[in-house]
């Protein structure tokens, strides 16, 4: 046996230091390539289009089954616009429907019968109401200036009648938008319309889609 010398102590076996593992540098995330951003972003607003589109279709049919069960009670009667003596505010080929009453008042658009057709009008007077028109095509109701924002140009126009203008008892003094070309109360075969010739009063607009509207 190997004896010990005095004095020395066991050698120990020497322990090898541990190697630290080394942290990988976190990777930044990936940024998609542009190309892809355009195209996720195509996607999503072809998603948008087609829901907006769907609504509308939605909102098309809700609104012709309401027109199609008036019309059915016989509340509505549809006009189909052959003219331009209510533009802008009515251009020719448009669809609009009438509202059956009686009760009219100044600034609506009321139909009426005339000549075995119906024709398309505003009301700028009703019964009791004194109508004057100057030769700049300015119309005076009861004194005051009228005021009309739905006109491109003030026009005299076609005018056989005398001014002022009473307005009868059951009748209404009527004009068209378009004051070059209309042929409405300033002419004597016209004249006041009387109430029992009124069909309705426009109430709604139904084409085209992009002017679809209530109208007053």
């Amino acid at each position: 046996m190997a004896e010990e010398r005095p004095g020395t102590e066991p050698k120990r076996a020497e322990k090898k230091p541990r190697k630290r593992r080394e942290k990988k540098p976190e990777q930044a995330p990936e940024i998609p390539a542009i190309g892809l951003l355009r195209e996720e972003l195509a996607r999503e607003e072809s998603r948008h289009d087609f829901r907006k589109r769907l609504w509308g279709i939605a909102m098309g049919l809700i609104v012709a089954a309401a027109v199609t069960a008036l019309v059915a009670t016989r509340l509505l009667v549809m006009i189909r616009i052959n003219g331009n003596s209510m533009e802008p505010t009515l251009k020719q080929g448009e669809v609009i429907f009438l509202y059956r009453t009686k009760e009219i008042e100044a600034g609506d658009i009321v139909g009426f019968y005339y000549g075995g057709r119906v024709l398309l009008k505003r009301v700028v007077g009703v019964a009791g109401d004194q109508i004057e028109i100057n030769q700049e095509g300015t119309v005076y109701v009861n004194g005051e200036q009228l005021d009309e924002p739905y006109l491109t140009e003030k026009r005299l126009g076609k005018c056989d009648i005398e001014f002022p203008c009473q307005v009868p008892e059951g009748m209404i003094f009527v004009l068209g938008d378009n004051r070059a070309v209309s042929v409405d109360s300033r002419i004597r075969g016209i004249g006041c319309v009387e109430e029992n010739q009124i069909v309705g009063r426009a109430v709604f607009r139904a084409w085209p889609f992009h002017r679809m509207e209530l109208m007053r």
